[in-house]
């Protein structure tokens, strides 16, 4: 089962790397986590991100990181006023990251780091902004 596959703690490490990203910027980061991905993986990745409003944040800034660890399936799936701002290889750059990580079995730290690459762009795109800035989306890890 897929919440089985992280302890508590390394739960709790996401989390804080899911907010430690966020205070950098006004970008929102969600991590889903499912046993099973039955059809393309950018596919259910983007019915997942849709499922969880991740689409309407005000900028369209959000970042959906998707495993489907049974299959040795993720995708990085950035919304459109991302996606207008990255470099073209952006997402590739950060799934190698985490792909190298993952083939070594450290599914935290592949998902940590991509976490924070992703924060660090986001950051230069989509600044924090103490003044009104909101948390538009949860922070802790959704499992399907």
């Amino acid at each position: 089962m897929a919440e089985n596959l992280f302890s508590t703690e390394d739960k709790k490490r996401i989390i804080e790397a899911i907010q430690e990203a966020e205070k950098q910027t006004s970008g929102e980061i969600q991590v889903h986590i499912e046993s099973y991905c039955k059809i393309d993986v950018m596919d259910r990745a983007a019915e997942v991100f849709e499922t969880l409003k991740m689409h309407m944040t005000k900028e369209r800034n959000a970042v959906l990181f998707y495993l489907a660890v049974e299959d040795h399936l993720f995708a990085v799936l950035g919304d459109s006023g991302i996606n207008r701002v990255v470099p073209e290889d952006f997402w590739e750059k950060i799934k190698d990251e985490m792909a190298s990580l993952f083939k070594q079995k450290a599914f935290t730290d592949g998902l940590i780091n991509g976490i924070s690459l992703c924060g660090k762009e986001l950051k230069a795109n989509f600044p924090y902004e103490q003044k009104g800035d909101i948390n538009e989306l949860p922070d802790e890890i959704s499992f399907g």
